[in-house]
C-alpha cells in the first residue's frame, strides 16, 4: 500500500491520513462479483478516470473530464461497449452519467472489469456522492459531497481503492 491508496476500513475509507465515512454496495463485499448482485468487489482497483459536471462544479483536478449531456455508461453484458463510457442514443441498457440528482456530479472510475470487460462480471465501480449517510449503493463506494471533492483534489490517476474481502 502507498499513501495515495484509498483503503476501505470498518470506519470508512482511509486516504492520506484521514478517514472518510462512506457507503458500499447493498450486497456487501464479494470476491465473486456478478452483474446485478449490488456488491462491492474485493480487490485492489486502480483509479483510471475522473468525470465531473462542469455546470455544477469547478474542475476538481487537471485530469478530470467534463460529463457531456449525452454521456452514458453501458451496463448491458450483451453490449459490445459493455462497461465503458458511450453516448446516447444507445440501443442497450445503460446508466446516464448526467443525472438530475447530484450522485454523479463527480465520479472517480475504477478499473473493475475494465478495459476488457468480461460479460456478467459487473459493470464499473465508481466512487461517487452518496444519497444520504448509510444508504447503500449498487456496488459503488459513495461519500459525502465535500469529502468526495477533497479526495478528488488530492488523488492521482493510478491510485488504488483497496477493498478487503
Amino acid at each position: 500500500m502507498t499513501p495515495w491508496d484509498l483503503v476501505l476500513t470498518p470506519r470508512g475509507v482511509r486516504f492520506m491520513g484521514r478517514h472518510y465515512p462512506c457507503t458500499i454496495g447493498a450486497g456487501g463485499i464479494r470476491t465473486d462479483k456478478r452483474e446485478g448482485d449490488m456488491a462491492t468487489p474485493a480487490g485492489a482497483h486502480r483509479i483510471v478516470a475522473m468525470y465531473y459536471r462542469p455546470d455544477r462544479l469547478a474542475r476538481p483536478a487537471p485530469w478530470a473530464t467534463p460529463i457531456d449531456p449525452r454521456d452514458i455508461w453501458s451496463d448491458d453484458s450483451a453490449d459490445p461497449a459493455y462497461n465503458t463510457r458511450a453516448q446516447m442514443p444507445h440501443p442497450y441498457s445503460y446508466e446516464a452519467m448526467r443525472r438530475a440528482d447530484p450522485l454523479y456530479d463527480l465520479v472517480l472510475v475504477t478499473d473493475w472489469n475494465w478495459p476488457a470487460a468480461t460479460p456478467g462480471h459487473g459493470s464499473c465501480i465508481f466512487l461517487h456522492q452518496w444519497r444520504r449517510p448509510g444508504y447503500p449503493t449498487a456496488g459503488c463506494v459513495a461519500f459525502r459531497p465535500d469529502h468526495l471533492r477533497d479526495i478528488a483534489t488530492r488523488i492521482a490517476p493510478g491510485a488504488r481503492l483497496i477493498v478487503r474481502g
